[in-house]
């Protein structure tokens, strides 16, 4: 028990490192995810004819594909069309993408769910698209938003750990690395797995802090 303490003592520094990696991804996915994800929502639920068609058949086929063969698709196809990706680059795209196809079915149906008669009167005080979603359409959404936005926020940090597959050194890369070096792998792996719930447990404190705040400011 005293030589696997010392042992993740002594490589505890290179755990964390891989630990700021990870949190590094998560933050560029979720960004990214977020951004996709609302503007994706908006699009589906009042965007042109055309574009409704083209989202849909993202967010279908995005979120009915496995997220480990769209990263290596990405991985393997890029450089067919001669543009280098990096793992990194590799895992925020891929996983960006991912988060972005469920959210925007996130906004798409809470913005579904507001009356149709806040647009009107939007309208009709004379607000174009923009302030109108801005100012009155995803305020009211919000409540709806943040309670799944958080489990995908969530899953994507979990997803980040496919990241040590293409070579990125992230938590679990290194936790990899750790354990090759010992010959111990359970203590290091329970104490990735508890860095991992750390992490996902403060998400969810953020998320329902998100969400009683957007509660009461509805």
């Amino acid at each position: 028990m005293e030589k696997t303490l010392s042992a993740i003592a002594q490589n505890l520094d290179l755990m964390l490192g891989g630990l700021g990696v990870t949190l590094v991804l998560s933050v560029l996915i979720i960004f990214f995810g977020t951004i996709i994800g609302f503007l994706g929502g908006m699009g589906l639920t009042s965007g042109p004819r055309w574009l409704k068609a083209l989202l849909r058949v993202y967010v279908d086929i995005v979120r009915g594909t496995p997220l480990l063969v769209l990263m290596f698709l990405l991985f393997y196809l890029m450089p067919e069309f001669g543009v280098d990706i990096t793992g990194f680059q590799t895992v925020v795209v891929a996983l960006s993408l991912f988060a972005g196809a469920h959210i925007s079915e996130i906004v798409r149906g809470a913005l579904t769910g507001i009356p149709k008669g806040q647009a009107d009167a939007a309208k009709a005080l004379g607000l174009t698209y923009w302030p109108m979603m801005r100012e009155i359409m995803i305020p009211q959404a919000m409540p709806a938003v943040v309670p799944p936005w958080t489990n995908t926020a969530i899953e994507m940090v979990k997803g980040t750990s496919l990241a040590f597959l293409l070579s990125v050194s992230d938590l679990l890369f290194e936790t990899q690395n750790v354990v090759e070096r010992t010959g111990i792998a359970l203590p290091f792996y329970f104490t990735a797995a508890l860095i991992y719930l750390a992490v996902n447990l403060l998400l969810s404190r953020f998320g329902h802090w998100l969400e009683q705040r957007n509660r009461y400011a509805a």
